[in-house]
Parts: structure tokens; sequence; C-alpha cells
């Protein structure tokens, strides 16, 4: 198993599998599921090296089974926190100990830049990553924003590690 950075070696459209998978397991029930089926292959491939965001990988017998994002915040509020935007996961390894693994390794390089403070965001009714990241300290902030998200209002909620 290793964590590393993302590298012009790593096919984006392998990545954005993680993203495809990971979505249409952890948000069922969550978003609809037509528009989790209609996801198309490669959706996130663009958005892994995008500026000013730092991509990990978490591969584990030379494949990748993971991958995080994070940044300094992009939400002007908090700008002296560092953000951890996205942790996902092929469905087969989801719930196996590998999410803690990679939020630590972001919560150390947020560190290294100089972030004491974190936030992310997440999904009102996905429990199960409110509850890991729970787990790690972070703390619901009662701030939320409203989306849309395949024709159903959902909300994300902050959670902030101070």
């Amino acid at each position: 198993m290793e964590i590393r950075y993302v590298n012009k070696n790593d096919d984006p459209l392998e990545i954005s599998n993680i993203y495809e998978s990971s979505w249409k397991y952890a948000y069922k029930g969550i978003i609809p599921k037509d528009y989790l089926n209609s996801i198309p292959t490669g959706q996130w491939a663009n958005s892994i090296n995008k500026l000013g965001l730092n991509t990990l990988v978490l591969t584990e017998h030379g494949r990748i089974i993971g991958t995080a994002s994070f940044c300094k915040s992009r939400w002007e509020k908090y700008s002296d926190y560092g953000e951890v935007v996205s942790i996902y996961f092929l469905p087969d390894y989801i719930g196996k100990g590998y999410g803690s693994l990679l939020l630590k390794k972001c919560m150390e390089e947020l560190k290294q830049r100089g972030f004491d403070k974190v936030l992310l965001w997440v999904l009102e009714d996905n429990h199960r990553a409110r509850k890991f990241y729970e787990k790690f300290g972070f703390v619901y902030s009662e701030v939320f924003m409203d989306d849309n998200i395949g024709g159903k209002d959902v909300r994300e909620v902050l959670y902030l590690l101070v």
C-alpha cells in the first residue's frame, strides 16, 4: 500500500472511475439513481490536475484504489483554513480503513502548508461519511448550502476541525 501524489504516468480515466464508482455506491438513495447511472465515463478526468488542487492516490499492489484532494480553503470566510475537497474509493475498498489513511495524509500535508484548521463539505444525508469525519474530530458547524444534484434538492453541511 502506498499513498502518493498523482503523477503524469497516472491515467486520469482510472482516477475518474474511482469518483464515478464511489458516487454510485456511496450516494445510492441520496442522489437519484437515474442521475448516478448517467454519470459519463471520465466525468472527473479533467479535474484531477486542476490548478491549486493537490491530489493523492492510494495504491494497493500497484492498482489505484482511492483518491483524495485537498487545497487552501476555497471559501473566503474560511481563508485561513485548509480544505479536504474529496476522498473516494472503489466500492470494494470502502469501510476497510483506507479512508483513515488518506484523511490523515491530507491532514499532514495541510499542516505542512501551515493550515492548523481544516474544513470539508458533506452531503447532509451521507451519514456514513459524517460519522467517519466526526470520528476524526470534525464538528458540524451548522453552516450549510443547498444544491440540486440530478433534479433532487440536497444540502451540503460544513464540518470544521479547529
